[in-house]
């Protein structure tokens, strides 16, 4: 049932008419009349318990007719199978009544066992159709059997209890006999509705005020029964009050609408994991039955026939129930295994089952490969289009990727977009011949080109042979030909060579050896001079890391800082260069009072919200005005950004921090983030500042474009790599007013730097 169908009956309910509430009343008002009758023994208390029973249960059916029209299925059949019930009960009444009056005597008559038998199994159905109950057929066979299984253990108990001292004789009459069952088919229900409304779920006031009618009724039945066993029941006793209450509770149930569920979706047929007593519950009255059984037994060693059918039919049901519980276990071992060896999403075997499989097939012998593949640009598609459309499109790819290896191999999802197949025994197909067959299944078909959601797939290939020791040496070097082929372009495959996997050695080393860098104190700072082009003064510095390897010796930054940001300790490096140029720049700015100093920083840590805290905090620490701070910026780490990282920037500006644009032109939407970004200056790249050694017109055309373009946007121009007195005459030329290169010195140290604040002849 929807969230949108239990609202319409919250709103129904709410429009209820006057009648209805008038109708309550009235059932109430004469079950109090008919409870004072009783108690006071006036004359006709018969008559008037028959009476109550007969309008208190016709009222009830009418409310549970009307309240199942507001009700879309399956709350429908349920209100509809109560209103049946209600219904049988008052024919059966009435007809009680008749023949009561007619013969002076308790009617156990066919018609009246028959009523009220198929007013028990009306009933029972309605409790499996409850809102709570389970959809599962199996699941509503086996609450049944529960229900049956503990009224019929309760047979044995109720004759040591009740029926003990019963003669023979009164139990000939079968249908005597049946009426004597009514308390077991009570406490049969009963047992339904506790199993079927268990704290699993959302409890439903109306099925609490359910239950409380067939604890009242059930209560009813067994006073009834002990009085008819000891032959001190009248008709117009007070215990029959305890019938038309519990019609009244049903009635009463009627305006209680279902809870809403939390899920906000339709029932997905899976029942929810029932607690240790709803399992025990029908087998806790099966000891109690075997030791009535004991007790009951008569001084001739017989056991009476009502036990001995009672037992026999429990021993019948017991086995059909167990049988359906080891159906049950067959069939949740099957589903484990399938959850345990399958992925859930694309139906391929999972990481394990691939395991497995791999290290049968290297203790089997025979040539092995493995083809490990990842997705390219699958995170965009998360990102762009959401988690729904990912799984959408990875069942899409899975399907592709299947037909595609066929039989020629076993294709596994090992986790997220990550995929691998399996080639053992006498491979008829070269893994090469296959990792092409899956780079052309994952092409986008016509149409899918526009939509920008299929991505393509990097694949590394590694077969097994004497360099490997197990199959996870195996993995190891399909996942290191898997990068390589994603270095190599994307939508390519690569086979594992030595050379691969000792480049893949040697950079897992540095990065262990980076992170001990970063603690250790191995990093250094450098600072290369940026000038006024016109004047050859020093306007600022920007600052340079540098790793001093106590094996491999000072690296520049481009052998480390892809590596710092593919691991995340980019993060940590760029706090310590931020608070080392600071403090640095505050020692020269004695010196030189306008230079200031300029920071990279990675495109990761401009998404950080704790960048400004950094900033500030570094500013603070140095004494250092945070207008002497530039920090640069790529185009990508811009274009990636949002509009948090766009506020976090005009907060930077705020403070007072400069900021640059750097290697402007290289990337592919500057133009835009022009209007939005609150930038500074632009550091032309020095891929077009090299070429003007060459005389090459578009390299001067662009940069004299860059320069234009910065002007219009009030933003200064540096002017990046001038090595050459050719560079320098040129960009002077064009008009950027400041430069950096080789051609005003190289990088160096703070104190080699104090030596360069002064004017440096720009004309030399």
């Amino acid at each position: 049932m929807s969230q949108q169908d239990v609202s319409r009956v919250v709103m129904a309910a709410a429009r209820r008419p006057l009648h209805g509430r008038v109708g309550l009343v009235a059932a109430v008002v004469v079950v109090l009349g008919e409870a004072g009758w009783l108690i006071a023994g006036l004359p006709g208390a018969a008559l008037v318990s028959d009476l109550g029973a007969v309008a208190v249960s016709s009222w009830a059916a009418v409310v549970c007719a009307g309240v199942a029209r507001r009700h879309p299925a399956p709350l429908r059949r349920f209100w509809a199978l109560l209103a049946l019930t209600m219904a049988l009960a008052a024919i059966g009444r009435i007809v009680w009544t008749v023949e009561r009056l007619a013969e002076h005597a308790l009617p156990h008559t066919p018609l009246v066992g028959a009523l009220f038998t198929v007013g028990i199994v009306t009933g029972t159905a309605a409790l499996l159709c409850s809102l709570a109950a389970p959809r599962s057929l199996v699941w509503q066979i086996r609450t049944l059997l529960d229900g049956v299984i503990v009224g019929l253990a309760l047979i044995p108990v109720a004759w040591v209890v009740a029926f003990r001292d019963i003669a023979a004789a009164d139990l000939a009459d079968p249908l005597r006999t049946f009426g004597l069952l009514y308390p077991m088919f009570d406490l049969m229900q009963l047992t339904i509705l506790v199993a079927v409304a268990g704290p699993a779920r959302p409890m439903w006031r109306a099925l609490t005020l359910i239950g409380a009618s067939l604890a009242t009724r059930a209560a009813a039945d067994v006073v009834y029964v002990s009085l008819v066993a000891a032959d001190r029941y009248a008709p117009g006793h007070p215990i029959d009050l305890c019938w038309p209450l519990s019609y009244l509770l049903i009635g009463a149930a009627t305006r209680n609408p279902p809870p809403a569920r939390d899920d906000g979706g339709e029932d997905n047929g899976e029942s929810p994991l029932p607690p240790w007593w709803r399992v025990a519950l029908p087998y806790l009255p099966v000891g109690a039955a075997i030791v009535a059984v004991v007790l009951a037994r008569r001084p001739t060693g017989q056991t009476p026939e009502l036990i001995f059918v009672g037992m026999m039919a429990l021993l019948g049901v017991l086995a059909l129930r167990q049988g359906l519980a080891a159906n049950e276990n067959l069939r949740l071992v099957a589903r484990l295994r399938r959850l345990a060896y399958s992925d859930q999403l694309t139906g391929l075997a999972n990481r394990l089952t691939f395991t497995r499989r791999l290290r049968r097939a290297l203790r089997d012998g025979g040539p092995v490969a493995v083809l490990l593949l990842d997705l390219d640009g699958f995170k965009q598609v998360n990102d762009r289009f959401g988690h729904a459309a990912g799984d959408r499109l990875l069942i899409t790819i899975a399907e592709r990727m299947r037909d595609a290896v066929g039989d020629d191999g076993m294709i596994a999802r090992l986790g997220g977009d990550e995929f691998a197949v399996l080639v053992d025994r006498d491979r008829s197909l070269p893994p090469e011949r296959l990792a092409e067959r899956l780079l052309a299944a994952l092409e986008p078909l016509p149409g899918e080109e526009d939509l920008g959601v299929h991505p393509s797939a990097s694949i590394g290939i590694a077969e097994y042979g004497p360099q490997h020791t197990s199959h996870t040496d195996l993995l190891r070097d399909a996942d290191i030909a898997m990068y390589a082929a994603k270095e190599a372009g994307k939508s390519a495959y690569r086979i594992c060579t030595p050379g691969l996997r000792e480049a893949a050695v040697s950079r897992a080393e540095l990065i262990a050896e980076l992170r001990r860098a970063v603690d250790e104190g191995q990093l250094l700072m450098e600072f290369q001079p940026i000038v006024d082009l016109a004047t050859g003064t020093v306007r600022s510095a920007e600052a340079l890391v540098r790793w001093r390897h106590p094996r491999l010796g000072v690296l520049p930054p481009a052998r480390f800082l892809p590596l710092a940001e593919e691991t995340g300790l980019i993060l940590a490096i760029d706090r310590w260069v931020i608070h080392q140029a600071c403090r640095a720049a505050a020692a020269w700015r004695k010196h030189a009072p306008e230079v200031t100093v300029a920071v990279n920083i990675a495109a990761a840590h401009v998404r950080r919200p704790d960048l400004i805290a950094t900033v500030t905090g570094a500013t603070a620490a140095a004494g250092l005005a945070p207008r002497a701070l530039t920090l640069e910026l790529t185009e990508s780490a811009l274009i990636d950004g949002s509009e948090a990282v766009l506020e976090r920037l005009h907060q930077l500006r705020e403070l007072g921090v400069r900021i640059a644009i750097d290697d402007f032109g290289t990337g592919y939407s500057s133009l835009s983030y022009l209007h939005r970004i609150p930038a500074t200056e632009l550091k032309i790249d020095r891929s077009f500042v090299s070429r003007l050694d060459a005389d090459d017109a578009r390299a001067y055309a662009t940069v004299e474009m860059v320069n234009r373009l910065a002007g219009a946007f009030d933003l200064a121009v540096v002017a990046e790599g001038v090595e050459t007195g050719t560079q320098h005459a040129a960009v002077a030329a064009i008009g950027c007013l400041h430069g950096q290169g080789w051609r005003y010195g190289r990088p160096a140290t703070l104190s080699e730097l104090l030596t360069t604040l002064t004017p440096i002849d720009a004309a030399r």
